[in-house]
């Protein structure tokens, strides 16, 4: 069946508006309609992260164990503001630097939540954050074996992709430029190699800034995206993970209707048969007019 069967004014049963209906996302033991995943730092404000959450239409929303009052439970934390019941949760271990510090983060984060699932951070360059990859596949390695749906962030580097699949990992998820900069995607060479070559599912996260990212990476193949700091740090945060949604759907529609070759000279649009073409001068007239300009 098409995957735009029985799309009509934008909506079809319950998909999402403008979603392609019956395209779902699988990844471990979950099933996604929406390939916008969030996260939840730098907010100015829990209240805005909420609603930018619900204007996003995501289904999975990633927090920090850091911000999770692991050691304060009672006290007020991030997780009051986000409804299990309509989000799925992956908690990260951002700020981890060694194998033993994510591993910890990941077992307290599952203590708190209940989850299994874990977004696996370990930065090996604080500068650039960015992520230690033979840490990564050593802790993808010990999570996995522990019971945990790992979800590691990486470089876009496929060796390394491959490794991570090779140790367990539910989906890889390489970096569109440094966490935080807004450069998209700096080495879309190097994730289309990721995507064209593992088998679980590519979420291309960090360093996204616009809808037209987010699109770009959809169209390339990803799975989904992740965003934060660029629907955070907008000037208008809720009307930004709206249209960081409408540049994901179009991305993975543009993706699955399959774009065009490109070609290296112009090929006209209209046919060239059956044009209008100017007649030739009959002789005489011919004759005419080289008389005149003669005399």
């Amino acid at each position: 069946m098409h995957p735009m069967s029985g799309f009509v004014n934008g909506q079809t049963g319950d998909a999402p508006a403008g979603s392609v209906p019956n395209d779902v996302l699988i990844v471990a033991d979950k099933a996604f309609r929406s390939r916008l995943f969030l996260g939840t730092g730098k907010y100015a404000s829990n209240r805005i992260m909420a609603e930018a959450l619900a204007a996003s239409g995501t289904e999975l929303v990633t927090v920090s164990v850091r911000y999770m009052n692991v050691e304060a439970p009672e006290q007020e934390s991030l997780l009051d503001y986000i409804d299990r019941s309509r989000y799925h949760l992956l908690p990260n271990t951002a700020g981890a630097t060694t194998v033993k510090q994510a591993v910890r983060m990941a077992h307290l984060a599952r203590e708190v939540t209940g989850t299994h699932w874990i977004k696996l951070e370990v930065v090996g360059d604080s500068r650039t954050l960015w992520p230690d990859t033979a840490m990564t596949v050593e802790a993808t390695r010990i999570l996995v074996e522990d019971g945990f749906v790992v979800l590691p962030y990486t470089s876009p580097d496929l060796v390394a992709a491959l490794r991570l699949e090779e140790a367990g990992a539910a989906a890889v998820m390489p970096l569109g430029s440094p966490i935080g900069t807004g450069q998209g995607l700096l080495d879309w060479v190097g994730i289309t190699r990721i995507i064209e070559r593992v088998s679980v599912p590519v979420v291309v996260d960090a360093g996204l800034g616009a809808p037209s990212h987010a699109a770009q990476a959809m169209e390339l193949g990803a799975a989904a995206v992740l965003i934060n700091t660029a629907i955070a740090q907008a000037r208008d945060p809720v009307l930004m993970a709206h249209a960081m949604r409408q540049g994901v759907e179009a991305g993975r529609a543009a993706y699955l209707a399959g774009r065009m070759r490109p070609r290296q000279e112009a090929s006209p649009s209209s046919p060239t048969e059956g044009i209008i073409r100017e007649r030739a001068p009959r002789a005489t007239q011919v004759r005419e007019n080289t008389g005149a300009e003669l005399g």
